[in-house]
């Protein structure tokens, strides 16, 4: 029995705490030359979560683990000049079989990402590559998935599709055989004029024709009622989704991040961040990230990673 006189768990403690049952991950650290990145890292690795293999400019990351106060005795470093040659040195050492994640540091997330879907040293897959918001949503009882709010900025219904597919699978990796998904809109109906609601409607569609898998879907949901069942039961709509959903998919890029954002600064959630469909879990993290955050981030990784391990060996370049 839970001792009420205890602050509550939050729900990145206990993913953090899933993580422990999984061996540690190696993991390619780019371009980590401020104290945010380095101490993420760090954190991670003393977590048990991670064992960090750190890419870029070797004197900038001594000097930024020394202002910072930060130890690097026993850490591996690969010396590259700057940010684009440590984002390819971090994708080879993945092709290379040395790595099983990628953590982005200190630069752009469109200069990893970019290294990453490079057609002929990347890590591409046959799936489109997202990002999903793992939000830990003070007062709210279960965890909320926002997808994609980092790397699709205006998504097709193909790139929509494997979006959800990524999400779902994410959630069957943390133990959700069935998540709840909801196609977020401005409303619930579907309307010419609003094209997201068509969109909705389509992937609803495709779910059932089973071209997307292991999830219930919903949609066009607005945001209220997807995720209050009061406000669901007051527009009368009955389906298992609605009032209740677990992953928000969102229209574009601008839509996500604003929610996401929202989410944290205003109801103080803390919203984990990784990036699905590439051969191998990368974790993206913001410089406003607590170290919780940091941590969650990198807890769904290490499970992304020893689920993939345990399926198939890493593949080599």
């Amino acid at each position: 029995m839970t001792d009420p006189s205890l602050p509550p768990v939050s729900k990145h403690d206990r993913l953090i705490d899933a993580a422990n049952d999984t061996p540690p991950a190696p993991t390619a650290v780019v371009h980590p030359c401020d104290a945010g990145a380095l101490g993420g890292a760090i954190a991670a690795r003393d977590a048990g979560l991670i064992i960090p293999i750190l890419v870029g400019p070797a004197a900038r990351i001594v000097a930024a683990a020394e202002a910072a106060g930060i130890g690097l005795a026993g850490v591996e470093i690969v010396d590259v000049p700057h940010s684009h040659a440590a984002a390819a040195r971090g994708v080879a050492l993945v092709r290379e079989g040395r790595a099983e994640m990628l953590m982005k540091g200190s630069l752009h997330t469109d200069e990893l990402i970019g290294a990453v879907l490079d057609s002929a040293t990347g890590l591409r897959t046959g799936r489109r590559v997202s990002h999903v918001f793992i939000m830990d949503v003070p007062g709210h009882a279960e965890t909320l998935f926002i997808t994609d709010a980092a790397i699709n900025i205006t998504p097709d219904l193909e790139t929509k599709r494997d979006i959800i597919q990524n999400a779902i699978e994410l959630c069957h990796a943390l133990g959700n055989p069935a998540p709840r998904v909801a196609v977020l809109s401005a409303v619930e109906t579907v309307t010419p004029k609003i094209p997201s609601t068509i969109d909705a409607a389509a992937l609803c569609k495709m779910a059932e024709r089973g071209q997307i898998t292991g999830g219930l879907i919903d949609g066009p949901l607005a945001f209220d009622n997807a995720i209050d069942p009061e406000a669901a039961r007051i527009k009368g709509i009955a389906s298992p989704v609605a009032g209740r959903a677990q992953v928000l998919v969102v229209p574009d890029l601008e839509a996500g991040n604003m929610l996401a954002k929202n989410l944290s600064f205003l109801s103080r959630a803390d919203a984990a961040g990784i990036v699905l469909g590439a051969r191998v879990p990368i974790i993206l993290t913001s410089r406003a990230d607590s170290v919780r955050t940091r941590l969650a981030s990198a807890a769904v990784g290490a499970i992304l990673a020893a689920r993939r391990r345990a399926a198939q060996p890493i593949p080599q370049a």
